[in-house]
């Protein structure tokens, strides 16, 4: 067994963004490797707490030609994303882009692969895996054949606070003391805690190049999706939960009524669902000899569980499910943008002063989504939210990865964060599904210490006949909605600063 710390590396990482990678660079970071993150926009990692560590290269593995330069000196290149949720065709995209990675990495002599991917069940034809489990164990024999040295580690159900499996087993077990469950709820799967993934992750960069081969990642115990389930609810302090499983649910219907009962939507939750019709046990524990476990052993479920709701209560959730943007996100430039192309543009603006320091407003507008909502007509957001989740959307139960603080990148609620400014402008661009683009603007402008000047601005961009009309028929309710937004956030900000 070879213990010693391998010799610091350049690594690559890819998902940097997302919720395995950006927990991996820290960890690399502070084993000594250096670091370079491949993001489709740089600007996403801008107020992540490693970023002046890092190098950025702009770049995307679905766009071959994107990728020039961007494996220049490095040694180990990570493979974090994937497809999941993008549509029917996420197999072929899922293809090309581990075709082109596994070609950048073998024409700039990178000499290790690692990849993240998704614990097979043993003795089931390939043919009979769900489309996600299938699709990942192609990747990993497309990087395994590519010329380059890979590791492609196998996980199950990963524990941890912010990722999918976990949101998706905390809110069925919180939200449902009694549940009629299908029968994957009797599969027997090995979770394991997301700190036992990143350890084997890092470790693996030390992998001697003669190593080309999937490794199996677990924690130290085999449960059934129902007896996470009654383990949760013990740690968590609720009741025993009855669980009443019903043969007819069908995989798809599962995965709407996950998305029902979740934040994670049924374009997520079904992929994970369909993997668990199998058994998903691990058939080996060789990686071991590189990534040795702890002196106590691998972090086992109910450890896992206790640390993952002690960093959602202390709001130190690093990274979640939903960091990653949604698939099919609008990516275009802001209409005010220089280098935007025009066309038709709605706004609707709103403006108040506020007697209360800026920084009274600030903390306001900073705080808004999640548990604290939207600071009006809170049915007219919840229908909204509803409607969204109904068209294969995201819905309004993303929430916020903390509930005081914004970054560039985070997800809340249907919006992701597009640009902040501590103190002056926060930018949220729609990640609901629309018949074109949105964006809502929130500044502040300071009027002397003790007066402030809110200004609010909702933009959307239409596509089509469809957008002009959905723009026309929602704009009766603005006067309610988003003038209702502007006089509570200020009415808030100015008790606020009574009360202080």
């Amino acid at each position: 067994m070879n213990t010693s710390r391998p010799a610091p590396k350049r690594c690559l990482v890819t998902g940097a963004s997302g919720y395995i990678g950006g927990r991996l660079v820290p960890e690399l970071l502070r084993r000594g490797h250096a670091v370079r993150c491949l993001v489709r926009d740089p600007d996403r990692l801008r107020d992540q707490p490693w970023r002046a560590r890092v190098e950025t290269a702009a770049g995307d593995v679905t766009r071959p030609e994107s990728l020039a330069g961007a494996f220049d000196g490095v040694d180990v290149a990570y493979y974090l994303v994937h497809s999941l949720g993008t549509g029917p065709d996420f197999e072929a995209t899922d293809r090309e882009a581990a075709r082109a990675f596994g070609a950048a990495s073998a024409a700039a002599g990178v000499t290790r692969i690692v990849y993240l991917g998704g614990l097979v069940p043993a003795g089931v034809p390939e043919a009979d895996l769900s489309p996600h489990l299938r699709s990942r164990a192609e990747v990993g024999r497309m990087l395994r054949g590519s010329g380059v040295p890979t590791a492609e580690l196998r996980a199950a159900v990963i524990i941890g606070s912010g990722s999918a499996s976990f949101e998706m087993l905390r809110h069925l077990t919180e939200r449902l003391p009694v549940m009629v469950t299908p029968r994957w709820v009797s599969t027997r799967i090995q979770p394991i805690a997301v700190r036992d993934v990143l350890r084997h992750l890092a470790a693996a960069a030390g992998l001697p190049p003669e190593v080309n081969r999937t490794f199996d990642i677990g924690g130290p115990e085999v449960l059934t999706y129902a007896e996470m389930m009654h383990r949760y609810a013990r740690i968590s302090g609720l009741r025993r939960r009855l669980i009443l499983p019903v043969p007819v649910l069908t995989p798809g219907l599962s995965g709407h009524w996950v998305g029902l009962v979740t934040p994670v939507p049924n374009s997520i939750a079904r992929p994970l669902v369909e993997s668990l019709r199998h058994e998903v046990v691990c058939g080996e524990h060789d990686l071991a000899r590189w990534s040795p476990d702890p002196p106590e052993g691998p972090t086992g479920f109910d450890r896992a569980v206790a640390l993952a709701l002690r960093r959602i209560k202390d709001a130190d959730v690093a990274t979640r499910w939903s960091s990653a943007s949604v698939p099919g996100a609008p990516s275009d430039p802001l209409p005010t943008d220089p280098d935007w192309a025009g066309g038709s543009l709605y706004q609707d603006v709103r403006e108040r002063t506020v007697t209360a320091p800026p920084d009274a407003l600030w903390r306001v507008i900073e705080g808004i989504g999640g548990d604290n909502g939207w600071y009006s007509f809170p049915l007219a957001w919840a229908l909204r939210g509803r409607l969204d989740r109904l068209v294969g959307g995201v819905g309004l139960r993303r929430g916020r990865r903390d509930p005081a603080r914004l970054r560039v990148g985070d997800s809340l609620d249907f919006w992701r964060v597009e640009e902040i400014r501590p103190g002056r402008l926060l930018r949220l661009r729609a990640e609901m599904r629309l018949p074109g683009l949105a964006w809502l603007e929130l500044s502040v402008t300071p009027e002397g210490d003790h007066r402030a000047r809110y200004r609010q601005r909702a933009l959307f961009h239409p596509h089509g006949l469809a957008g002009h009309a959905y723009w026309w028929s929602v704009s009766p309710f603005h006067t309610v909605v988003f003038g209702g937004m502007a006089r509570n956030i200020t009415e808030r900000a100015r008790r606020g600063a009574a009360a202080r």
